[in-house]
């Protein structure tokens, strides 16, 4: 149980850092964030291994790179649904 909710915790904070990084606002506030840390984290290990400090099972640095990625993805396809209106 302990380990789910450290989980989301980094999520956060990783869907967190991307948002800043990136200067966009993810829709869902918090949650959004999570969301994205963790397809994130997901998707940075799958592209690129699991090298670096980890935390919750999780390498920080693909994970950061891939939440990067996630949601520059979600913005992109966001602001084109945007934009067709």
């Amino acid at each position: 149980m302990f380990h789910l909710i450290w989980l989301l915790i980094v999520g956060a904070v990783i869907g967190a850092l991307a948002g800043a990084i990136t200067s966009r606002d993810l829709p869902l506030g918090w949650l959004g964030n999570i969301i994205a840390g963790l397809i994130g984290a997901w998707l940075g290990e799958t592209l690129f291994g699991d090298w670096g400090p980890q935390i919750a099972d999780s390498a920080l640095l693909p994970a950061i790179a891939g939440a990067i990625i996630f949601v520059l993805i979600i913005s992109w396809a966001l602001t084109k649904i945007k934009h067709q209106k």
